[in-house]
């Protein structure tokens, strides 16, 4: 169909699948039609339904917790990699959780759909069960796969696209993935898998080819992206450079957060794993990962493999780390979370904290805590399966390894980039280096307050647009109207500017957390952060504590936030937001109790 302006029209996909676990059922619901309009898709949308859905003080493993497996309107016509937006509450935080995945699992998942845009799951089942998906319905049939890593839960269905737990989605690890692509890709952080795990399901299961349209579109974004800084980058390097990155700018986590800087950052860093590849994740329009070889069977490792796995936990041999990253991916451990609970247990037996010798540099040691971890087979192991915060309140040690909102930071060490402070305080998931990464630009420029909140807002407020079309992570660097040709080409209008859609976006999972108890007091920074770093480029830099306090005040007047970090009345009205709001979240008439709102 071509409408008026001779721009070809589409059916957008504007139902979900309702999966009852409990019952057994599947049916189609229609999405509201101002929904689509106010939250788009992916994230907004599945934030919208969540906080819908959910009660305060809701179980995150519980079976009154919901999982949307969510796409956007555009899903499957977009340059670079599909992805898709696992959305729930989170076991680790206990607040509002997306994480995304790309890879052939949501290709598949896009045509699989139909006229759906995503999967609701509620309920739970005692005997273990996949959702099949397949041509615009989905069923619920038993799994004989339980018990079985990521890897081989995947080969058991050669002809189709598999997102799946692992056991540590089965033992409910608080930060366990949903593995897809046989465990090299993973909606990672939060531990949705868990939430799957307590649920029964242990895979879904999606048989399509992923729609097609908007060809010269699509070819001109693509070519863009190849020419693109980034789209270079990752031509070159993949995300792994981002090791050498941090390491020169003296902010790469190192040891468990004892110093900025990795002296064996070259053997675990691009260099490393160029002379080791067999090949590239893929070819097309960006190749992405290596392909290395490792006595786990072949692996993809990311940025995040050598910098958690590796600098973090001082190993220096780089088939060492990316074995222990085929190993959390086999597990379908988030391999962040997982390698600062190694480092906490290092520094906790230094201190007396834990009866356990465990040592940096010990690839081998680290390898059979993560097992311990994984399946909660003994008592440290089973501390540190809830996080790093649940195992300090057992053994002591707040002091050891920093977390925000109880999820373990990654490995941008904010003491060399003070913005990523920001970043990481005010992230709706947690510590998050995805939501806004301002270390990029920070570190080549002199930014006073104001600067660094325009620029972790912006992000937040762009990223929360993107992921809810959904735009790959790093094809979205091209997307400079936020993808608002995308959307006039498929015809969906969007209630305000696409600016104004993202800040509707990251209000509303602020909603949720303040729903679920969240205060400014979750977004503060933690103590190790204090500590000043010992070396580098960035010797004796700390996060200070009154210099943060100026930052977020000035983060929450430019929010329309309270100086509590709740979003006033006239913040919820100006992003039509209104209708949202129930009454167990509380809004703030006012900034602060002794004064007026002025509406400008």
């Amino acid at each position: 169909m071509v409408d008026k302006c001779g721009v070809m029209a589409f059916d957008i996909p504007d139902s979900l699948l309702r999966v009852d676990l409990s019952a057994g059922r599947v049916e189609s619901v229609p999405v509201p039609a101002a929904w689509r309009r106010r939250y788009v898709g992916g994230k907004g949308l599945g934030a919208r339904y969540l906080y819908e859905e959910l009660d305060a003080g809701t179980d995150p493993l519980g079976p009154a917790n919901v999982l949307l497996f969510m796409l956007g309107p555009l899903s499957g016509l977009l340059p670079g990699e599909t992805r898709y937006a696992a959305i729930t509450k989170s076991p680790l935080t206990g607040g509002f959780l997306d994480s995304y995945a790309g890879g052939e699992f949501p290709d598949r998942l896009a045509g699989a759909l139909g006229d759906n845009m995503g999967l609701l799951v509620t309920g739970e089942t005692e005997d273990p069960v996949r959702v099949v998906v397949e041509d615009g319905d989905a069923s619920v049939e038993p799994a004989a796969t339980w018990g079985a890593d990521t890897v081989d839960t995947a080969a058991a269905f050669p002809d189709a696209g598999v997102a799946c737990i692992g056991p540590a989605g089965e033992a409910g690890v608080a930060y366990a993935t949903i593995a897809s692509d046989a465990g090299e890709h993973h909606a990672g952080r939060g531990g949705a898998g868990a939430v799957m795990g307590a649920k029964g399901l242990k895979a879904v299961v999606a048989r399509g080819d992923p729609p097609a349209g908007l060809d010269d579109l699509h070819q001109q974004y693509a070519e863009a992206y190849r020419e693109s800084a980034t789209g270079q980058w990752l031509q070159s390097s993949g995300t792994v450079e981002t090791v050498d990155f941090a390491n020169e700018v003296g902010a790469l986590s190192t040891r468990g957060w004892e110093g900025g800087q990795f002296e064996a950052a070259d053997d675990v860093g691009i260099a490393a794993i160029r002379a080791l590849a067999t090949g590239r994740e893929y070819d097309g329009e960006g190749p992405r990962g290596f392909r290395v070889e490792t006595d786990e069977g072949e692996t993809v490792p990311r940025g995040a493999t050598a910098m958690s796995l590796g600098a973090g936990l001082g190993i220096e041999e780089f088939d060492a780390v990316a074995a222990l990253g085929e190993a959390c991916n086999r597990f379908g451990l988030d391999l962040i979370s997982a390698g600062s609970a190694v480092a906490w247990a290092i520094k906790a037996g230094d201190r007396g904290r834990i009866d356990r010798s465990l040592a940096f540099g010990d690839a081998d040691g680290a390898r059979t805590l993560l097992s311990a971890i994984a399946t909660r087979e003994t008592e440290l192991g089973d501390a540190l399966a809830d996080g790093v915060d649940v195992a300090a309140e057992r053994f002591g040690g707040d002091d050891l390894v920093p977390t925000v909102k109880a999820m373990e930071l990654p490995a941008y060490d904010p003491r060399g980039a003070q913005s990523m402070a920001l970043a990481y305080a005010t992230s709706d998931r947690g510590a998050c280096h995805r939501r806004a990464r301002p270390i990029e630009r920070e570190v080549f420029e002199e930014w006073n307050r104001d600067q660094t909140v325009r620029a972790v807002v912006d992000e937040q407020n762009q990223r929360s647009v993107l992921w809810s079309l959904i735009v790959d992570d790093f094809v979205g660097d091209v997307f400079d109207d936020l993808g608002a040709e995308w959307l006039d080409a498929v015809g969906l209008e969007t209630t305000g500017d696409l600016r104004t859609v993202g800040e509707r976006i990251w209000t509303l999972t602020r909603l949720f957390n303040v729903r679920e108890g969240f205060s400014r007091a979750d977004d503060e920074l933690p103590p190790a952060l204090r500590d000043p770093l010992p070396a580098g480029p960035n010797e004796g830099e700390a996060v200070d504590a009154e210099r943060f306090d100026a930052m977020l005040d000035a983060y929450y007047d430019r929010r329309g936030w309270s100086r509590d970090g709740r979003p006033i009345r006239a913040t919820v009205d100006r992003l039509d937001l209104s209708e949202a709001v129930d009454e167990e979240t509380p809004v703030p008439e006012t900034p602060r109790p002794d004064e007026t709102t002025n509406d400008d």
